[in-house]
């Protein structure tokens, strides 16, 4: 291994007695083939931004064709095929990917390499800024990292199904791994208990599928001091859907959902999404479901810091179909929204806006 390699990897934790990667025997590092990446924000960035994430899997895509966005922060990428062709190990190349992410955005990464996209999360899971963890594929090196690791580690797996599991002793992927099928079945069906057996022996039939990510488009409003007003967190949630219809309408296109995130004094998040009844780019209705969203939180006293919206699942507006309302103020509305585009694009996006924005309804 690189000295660069070397000194970007670290083991999997002690309890899965896993060789760190310069110890991992020829073989082992060979069938280590599948890249899970959690990309870090730059020092003093909250998150990573859309530009930066589109930058770092076009950087993925340098090393391999087979590349899948997790948005908005991870990626999986299958280096199977580049691996003769660079003449380095899976952790070698991630140490690589490492190094220019670091050189081009400033972003570090946590990277877990194994055999499968199932095995690779939870190899890197947890891991610091910089950690290369691999995870080789010798049966008896698998087992015993899954063994002590809890019941919620495997995907598929929430708090509920956790608990049900851990009613009857499973409380651990070794536990489920060496029940018997038909007590999983028993327990959570015939489909999904083999399912559930299969991942806690490390088995993952799913491969990496290549994909672009999910378009979107977001604002976000933050507040001068912990806002209680709800009139005020409304005021701020249309400037918000006034922003993003028009520039998705200036895009020429259409979002299918959209996406409500509330922060708090505390820095906790309330996240809520709701699909449109229609693609649309309609300011209203994109007013009208944020709103939704918000009263069903019923903050009331809650000290809200910021909130932001993200319109997505976005297509092109001659894909959006517009159900006809035969409602006169709807029209009204529509047509309002093409005046104030017009007057936007020759005198400034100040030029006009919704009169709420401006104190006067």
């Amino acid at each position: 291994m690189t000295r660069a390699a070397a000194a970007a990897s670290d083991a999997v934790p002690a309890s899965g007695a896993v060789p760190a990667p310069e110890a991992v025997p020829a073989s082992g590092a060979a069938a280590a083939r599948v890249l899970h990446l959690r990309f870090h924000p730059p020092v003093g960035a909250p998150a990573l931004g859309e530009d930066v994430y589109a930058g770092l899997l076009a950087l993925l895509g340098e090393v391999t064709p087979v590349v899948q966005a997790l948005p908005p922060d991870a990626a999986l990428a299958d280096v199977r095929g580049s691996l003769r062709y660079f003449g380095r190990t899976a952790a070698e190349l991630a140490a690589l990917i490492r190094v220019r992410a670091l050189a081009r955005h400033g972003t570090d990464c946590t990277v877990g390499v194994a055999a499968n996209p199932l095995l690779a999360r939870m190899a890197g899971r947890g891991g610091p800024p910089g950690a290369v963890r691999v995870l080789p594929e010798e049966p008896e090196a698998v087992a015993a990292f899954l063994a002590g690791q809890p019941a919620e580690a495997l995907d598929g797996v929430g708090s509920a199904t956790a608990e049900l599991l851990a009613r009857y002793g499973l409380d651990t992927v070794g536990r489920i791994a060496d029940a018997p099928l038909g007590t999983l079945q028993r327990l959570l069906g015939a489909a999904a208990g083999r399912r559930l057996r299969e991942r806690a022996r490390g088995v993952d039939p799913a491969p990496v599928t290549p994909n672009a990510p999910a378009r979107s488009v977001g604002a976000e409003r933050r507040f001068d001091r912990d806002e209680l007003d709800p009139a005020r967190q409304r005021r701020a949630l249309l400037s918000l859907t006034d922003e993003l219809g028009a520039r998705l309408r200036g895009d020429r296109l259409a979002a299918r959902s959209l996406t409500l995130v509330v922060r708090y004094a505390d820095r906790s998040t309330t996240t809520r999404t709701r699909a449109l009844p229609e693609a649309t780019a309609h300011t209203a209705a994109l007013t009208d479901a944020a709103y939704r969203m918000h009263a069903a939180l019923g903050l009331q006293r809650a000290r809200v810091r910021a909130v932001s919206l993200r319109a997505e699942g976005l297509i092109g507006a001659e894909l959006a179909a517009h159900q006809l309302a035969l409602d006169p103020a709807d029209e009204r509305a529509r047509r309002l929204e093409e005046v104030t585009d017009r007057a936007r694009a020759l005198f400034g996006p100040t030029a006009a806006g919704p009169a709420g924005l401006l104190g006067v309804a």
